[in-house]
């Protein structure tokens, strides 16, 4: 049954309503299978806010779920695959009917309940008075993160307190069900699977096949519906005993993830995600070769023979980064009362803050240089790298050619805008021809734009630098 073709669940409140509806059962792999079609032949944007796997990743996830599969998302940090998994609710109906008993364990399905308290209800009640609710997607959703996950948690347990109260211990009320469980009907993801308890590996292996459960020997079996999602990092997924072999066969699909291809669908991820409100009395104007230098340095630290690259080098740092940046202007606009708030070089001196932590040095490389040291060696790097973008061989002579006179530029974050352009004044008028940064006349734009070809000259070594709290002097 299609979303449009969903019942008035106003009107079904008991058992004979709904058969009288003409509702019909299905799994929860059929009904994502039925609507992810439905979205599919519609046109519809399937995965929104997802960038850069239009054409790599969210094909084989289709193929995956229409081919009824658990999956496994395999991908090193921040490469959205627990937003992908989350994203599946989408393709869930928007609400299922329940038996709305109190004793029962599950959302169990009205027409096929696995449950003995369930059963039992129905055998002594005409479906006229069995009372029906109504279960929305979002609900059927569950997550778990694998470290310290108890067998308990996941799949259940026998509860000592029912035992004493009287309760045999062979039959369905001792027992407390876990998480995966509850998620009859619907979706559980877990995340880092190498991390999960060998035990539980073990206990998943009749889910996955049989799609039954089985707690401490007891001979109950319950045809679970759920579909099993999983993520890890391929470094700890491959590695020897991390997965117990026979999981691995279980689990129907691998999808694999990736981080952006292209520098561009990294800063548009960076954007997106950012979501940093810089409204207001202190709107926001961000040259783009700032916001190519921010995602720059995590291309450039996923490159570094001093990076762990085991670990990667999330999203995150990008996100982290240009909340930073915009942040630093948007302090300097404040103090300063200019407008708007224009991001420069100089505000990247406060990256350590946002940075540090999430790249881990690689302990074998046999590198001597501190965390931050790293840092800084990479952000020279993206610069150097957007630099050589915008500048022509020509130009960046006549500019060194002006240095060579003794010239002296003192910039920094809290340097006005204005005073830039007379810190600049001894320099050739060729400055502006030569690079064609930015046709912004915006004394803020023309000061980050000054900064950038500053920092450019110093990371290609044809000038030099000296650092002080909070600026930097250039000269030759």
């Amino acid at each position: 049954m299609s979303e449009s073709q969903q019942p008035n669940t106003a009107q079904i409140h008991n058992l004979q309503q709904l058969i009288d509806s003409g509702w019909t059962s299905r799994s929860v792999k059929q009904e994502i299978a039925a609507n992810l079609t439905a979205k599919l032949a519609a046109g519809a944007e399937l995965y929104p806010g997802i960038v850069g796997y239009e054409h790599t990743v969210l094909p084989e996830l289709n193929i995956a779920l229409l081919s009824g599969h658990d999956l496994l998302f395999l991908g090193e940090k921040g490469q959205a695959k627990t937003r992908l998994m989350r994203s599946l609710i989408q393709f869930l109906d928007p609400v299922v009917p329940y038996l709305d008993l109190p004793d029962a364990p599950f959302h169990e399905d009205p027409l096929q309940p696995l449950s003995q308290a369930a059963r039992r209800f129905l055998a002594e009640h005409s479906p006229a008075e069995t009372p029906i609710a109504w279960w929305p997607r979002e609900q059927r959703y569950g997550e778990r993160l694998a470290p310290g996950s108890k067998f308990a948690d996941l799949i259940g347990e026998i509860d000592p307190a029912k035992l004493v109260g009287g309760v045999s211990m062979g039959v369905e009320e001792s027992l407390h069900f876990g998480m995966i469980p509850r998620m009859h009907r619907g979706l559980f993801a877990i995340n880092e699977l190498p991390e999960l308890d060998e035990l539980i590996q073990v206990g998943l292996f009749n889910l996955l096949e049989e799609r039954d459960i089985q707690i401490r020997g007891l001979p109950l079996r319950y045809d679970l519906d759920v579909m099993v999602l999983f993520s890890a990092n391929p470094t700890t997924y491959n590695r020897s005993g991390k997965v117990i072999p026979q999981l691995k066969d279980r689990i129907g699909s691998l999808i694999k993830t990736h981080y952006p291809k292209e520098r561009d669908l990294g800063i548009q991820i960076m954007q997106q995600e950012a979501d940093l409100d810089l409204g207001g009395d202190y709107p926001l104007l961000v040259p783009r070769f700032m916001q190519e230098i921010c995602e720059e340095i995590t291309v450039q630290a996923r490159k570094s023979k001093y990076v762990d690259h085991a670990s990667g080098v999330s999203a995150r740092l990008s996100i982290s980064n240009y909340r930073t940046l915009l942040s630093s202007a948007r302090h300097r606009s404040i103090l300063l009362q200019e407008r708007p708030a224009v991001p420069r070089i100089s505000d990247l001196g406060h990256l350590p803050t946002s940075s540090l932590g999430k790249i881990e040095l690689d302990m074998m490389s046999g590198n001597q240089m501190t965390e931050t040291q790293v840092l800084e060696s990479i952000i020279a790097a993206a610069i150097e790298a957007v630099f050589r973008q915008y500048v022509t061989k020509h130009g960046l002579d006549v500019l060194v050619e002006g240095f060579a006179k003794g010239i002296k530029i003192e910039v920094g974050d809290m340097v006005p805008a204005e005073q830039y352009r007379t810190r600049l004044g001894d320099l050739p008028d060729i400055w502006e021809k030569a690079f064609e940064v930015s046709v912004s006349q915006h004394p803020g734009v023309q000061a980050a734009c000054a900064e950038f070809v500053l920092a450019g000259l110093y990371a290609m070594e044809k000038i030099s630098r000296s650092t002080h709290h909070g600026g930097s002097t250039y000269q030759l």
